[in-house]
Parts: structure tokens; C-alpha cells; sequence
């Protein structure tokens, strides 16, 4: 027999049932289901582009703050935290990557167009003011 008495305490977890659904599909691999770093299937994800690297300056969200922007690199996640590595380095500053894009904090563009222009692999064009 069910009682109306709300649960409390720890004795109510077990009562609790359903399915928790995650919206992160961002950051699963789409054959697979595994995240992007455990992927099994063994398909790199390489982001889609029209072949030219784009870089800005962006402030939006950050507080004043500006970092530049690398976007378009057609590489895979590792190959992208490397040259984010390479980058950040070279400019004497941090960043991350996140989401197929390079960040570097402070306003380095000139510095990161040249440093991608001398390896020659990629067309690049400075995006923005």
C-alpha cells in the first residue's frame, strides 16, 4: 500500500525512477555515442570549411577582455591542441581550444597570421576590424 507522504532522506533514492537524457551532443562522437576523446570508431572529426583560416579578435562575453580567434583549421582535435600549443607559445600567452577553435588570449593576430603564413599549408585572411 502507497502512502501520500512526500519522500525525504536517503531512504527516498530508491524510490526515484526515470531516464535522464543529455543534450551534449557537441561533445559525442555521432557514430559511436562515446565522447570525442574515447571514440572507438576511429573516424577523425574534422571540421568543415571552406579550406581558409580565419583570424579575429573578439571581447563579446569576456569582460573587456580580448582574445584572438583561429577558426577553420582543418584538423582533428589533438592536431588542434598542438598548434593552440604552438601558438600560445610563440604569443607568450595562454588559451585554450574549444570547439574547433583556437583561442589565445590578448590581441596577437598579426603575430598568428604570420606564424600560420610561414608554415604554408593553409590560406589565411585576417577576419573583422
Amino acid at each position: 500500500m502507497k502512502s501520500n507522504k512526500p519522500l525525504s532522506g536517503l531512504g527516498a533514492l530508491g524510490q526515484l525512477t526515470g531516464l535522464v537524457y543529455s543534450t551534449d551532443s557537441g561533445r559525442t562522437c555521432p557514430t559511436c555515442r562515446q565522447a570525442k576523446a574515447d571514440c572507438r570508431c576511429g573516424r577523425p572529426v574534422l571540421p568543415k570549411g571552406d579550406g581558409i583560416v580565419r583570424v579575429s579578435r573578439e571581447t563579446k562575453g569576456r569582460a573587456g577582455k580580448g582574445v584572438t580567434l583561429v577558426k577553420g583549421v582543418p584538423l582533428d582535435e589533438a592536431g588542434l591542441v598542438a598548434l593552440g600549443k604552438e601558438l600560445k607559445t610563440a604569443c607568450g600567452s595562454g588559451g585554450t581550444v574549444k570547439d574547433g577553435v583556437i583561442e589565445v588570449q590578448g590581441d596577437h593576430r598579426e603575430r598568428v597570421i604570420e606564424l600560420l603564413k610561414k608554415k604554408g599549408t593553409w590560406t589565411v585572411k585576417q577576419a573583422g576590424g
